[in-house]
């Protein structure tokens, strides 16, 4: 099943239009489906795919398997007989040695596999794509991987490599509305909550939602999928994860079990691990950044229109939130057979759960945000999570998202529960009142909730904004064919 991804698609197929070949970075976490992706793209412009992948690293690897298993599917995917070579520079000349100038594609995949036994990988394929590589017009080689942290060391960030990528794409979630057509005519008849509860826990993640089965209702699905030991989320975490946090310092894992509960500042995190404050703590949250594990919610001050000094971590992944806050703590009695799960309503602090990943939801869908408030042709400044410093002492306000214009201020709160009643207008008036604001701001309210509403609050008309998750999911839209 491959859906969405249109836009990628379409900045792909520009690249043909070029008289000369190109290096495309195309990085993601692990199961978003970026080989998926790139392999449609050949298929669908009709170009020869040749795909090579690292393997996953093991005890006993070495440089010479990563070789082994490069020629071996080179020798699978041309005519070119099964060659042994020693050296990656003499692997890059086989594959130059079956290229054409017919339309290829080159997938170098998982690619900090392939060169982590060989420190001088980067240069060989910097020097391969300057001598070889760049005499075929018709070529793009994508270099594709989960550890961002070492395309960006060894790539993007390599002076070898300056000029040289075309494009980096970092392949997204799905949005909802793409998510939604996994339950295919099943979306018509299901309950959007029960929807909703399978988003909050795989995200827009194509590999889980392929995991699950529709004809189940969502309790049974995460049931199956998350609390039994076959279970593929209940494995995944480690799987997934592990070759990043493999090192033999903690301080990533740390910090995600840190935020598993909360976003919290870097002196929080600090506070919160017994840690120091230094440059490994800023190395660490930047790594799992631009890993995707976290986001930073900085966004400007809104009293002085100047950014934040400094911002405040959440873990922007729902499946890791999820895996951390309930699947974790619970996991070897998992393993024993011995954990019982009767359904979600019944796991302790849910609602709060749910709540934290309804909200991180909404987050990591701010276009769809915008569009459905009017706004997507709109300069925003800054959209972020926003506390004051005065709430430890009893002032100040927390706020689910502060979106700024240079002349606005919207003001949007977040919220699932069964029943949305009417203390929801006073709390967010009292939010507003203590809201710091500079000279010739307007502030506009908006409520994005999971629930029942209370007639109370839209006739209360407080709301500049009432959007209900179904209609800012497209939910409750028609679900389009599958294609």
């Amino acid at each position: 099943m491959f859906y969405g991804r249109s836009e990628i698609l379409a900045r792909f197929t520009e690249l043909w239009r070029k008289k000369v070949p190109s290096l495309v970075v195309c990085r993601g976490r692990r199961r978003i489906g970026k080989s998926t992706l790139l392999k449609q793209f050949a298929v669908r412009s009709g170009a020869r795919f040749l795909s090579f992948e690292g393997l996953a690293p093991d005890e006993g690897m070495t440089n010479q398997d990563q070789l082994d298993e490069f020629t071996r599917r080179l020798a699978r995917q041309t005519r070119l007989p099964k060659t042994k070579v020693s050296d990656w520079g003499d692997a890059f000349e086989l594959l130059d040695s079956a290229l054409d100038n017919r339309e290829t594609v080159v997938l170098l995949d998982e690619i900090s596999w392939m060169g982590k036994y060989d420190h001088r990988f980067p240069a060989k394929l910097k020097v391969a794509w300057d001598n070889l590589f760049h005499e075929h017009p018709r070529l793009i080689v994508f270099l594709c991987g989960s550890v961002s942290t070492w395309i960006q060391k060894n790539i993007l960030g390599s002076k070898g490599f300056v000029g040289r990528v075309s494009l980096d794409v970092v392949v997204p979630e799905l949005p909802p509305t793409e998510c939604l057509k996994f339950w295919g005519a099943r979306a018509k008849r299901t309950d959007w909550r029960e929807i909703l509860d399978v988003l909050a826990v795989t995200g827009g993640v194509p590999r889980y939602l392929e995991e699950m089965d529709f004809a189940f209702p969502a309790d049974e699905n995460i049931r199956r999928t998350c609390f039994t030991p076959e279970g593929y989320l209940f494995r995944d975490f480690n799987e997934i994860f592990n070759d990043m946090l493999s090192d033999s310092n903690t301080l990533k894992k740390d910090i995600l079990h840190a935020l598993a509960r909360e976003s919290l500042g870097t002196s929080e995190i600090a506070e919160r691990l017994d840690r120091e404050r230094n440059g490994h703590m800023s190395e660490a949250l930047e790594e799992l950044k631009v890993a995707g594990f976290i986001d930073e919610d900085g966004g400007l001050n809104p009293a002085t229109g100047r950014r934040a000094r400094t911002g405040r971590y959440r873990i922007r992944d729902n499946y890791a939130r999820f895996f951390l806050r309930y699947v974790l703590p619970v996991s070897e009695e998992i393993r024993r057979g011995a954990y019982r799960f009767s359904s979600l309503a019944a796991l302790p602090g849910w609602e709060s759960v749910m709540g934290f990943q309804f909200e991180n939801l909404v987050m990591n869908n701010l276009p769809t945000l915008l569009d459905t408030l009017g706004l997507g042709n709109r300069s925003f400044v800054s959209a972020a999570a926003y506390r004051n410093k005065l709430m430890s002492r009893g002032g100040g306000c927390q706020i689910d998202l502060l979106l700024q214009t240079s002349s606005t201020a919207y003001v949007v709160e977040v919220k699932r529960r069964r029943e949305i009643r009417g203390d929801v207008v006073d709390d967010v008036r009292e939010k507003v009142a203590r809201l710091p604001l500079r000279r010739g701001m307007s502030v506009r309210t908006v409520l994005v909730y999971a629930g029942e509403l209370s007639p109370v609050v839209p006739d209360s008309d407080f709301f500049d904004f009432i959007i209900p998750a179904p209609r800012l999911f497209g939910i409750d839209a028609p679900v389009p064919s599958r294609e």
